[in-house]
């Protein structure tokens, strides 16, 4: 349509967080990211360029969404999502026995979670749960 813009999915997402090696973990080893490019070490030569871009923190890839952590949150800040920003992440999953699935996992590895929700007016289930910053995290799975 002219005078609109016409954007494609998401590209990427970056999450300002207090921990980069926490949220890290969370996000490879619960939900399955790969680290795509990595801050350099401290005195590295590199490591000041790369500041410029990725502010310390990591970017990671699953499928074809990056999602990058950026560490500048200040210790103990927590996610609101009552304040103006992001309001919440939602991760789609094949179907109803992924989120199951999921269910078995959190409660394997004491990740807090929510009841699988079923939301017929949208045509999906909803998993919540939080991340290690309070960052509220859906996964999402159609109901046919």
């Amino acid at each position: 349509m002219a005078g609109q813009i016409a954007t494609g999915g998401i590209h990427h997402l970056r999450l300002t967080v207090t921990d980069v090696a926490r949220s890290r973990e969370f996000y490879t080893g619960l939900l399955g990211f790969d680290v795509a490019v990595e801050s350099p070490p401290p005195g590295d030569p590199a490591a000041e360029e790369a500041y410029a871009v990725l502010f310390g923190g990591v970017v990671m890839i699953r499928g074809s969404l990056l999602l990058g952590l950026r560490p500048v949150a200040a210790a103990g800040d927590r996610f609101d999502e009552d304040r103006v920003g992001l309001d919440h992440l939602s991760f789609s999953v094949a179907g109803r026995a992924e989120l199951d699935e999921a269910v078995r996992l959190f409660d394997e590895r004491g990740v807090p979670h929510g009841e699988i929700k079923p939301l017929p007016g949208f045509g999906i289930f909803v998993l919540p749960f939080r991340d290690p910053d309070n960052i509220q995290i859906e996964l999402t799975a159609p109901m046919a």
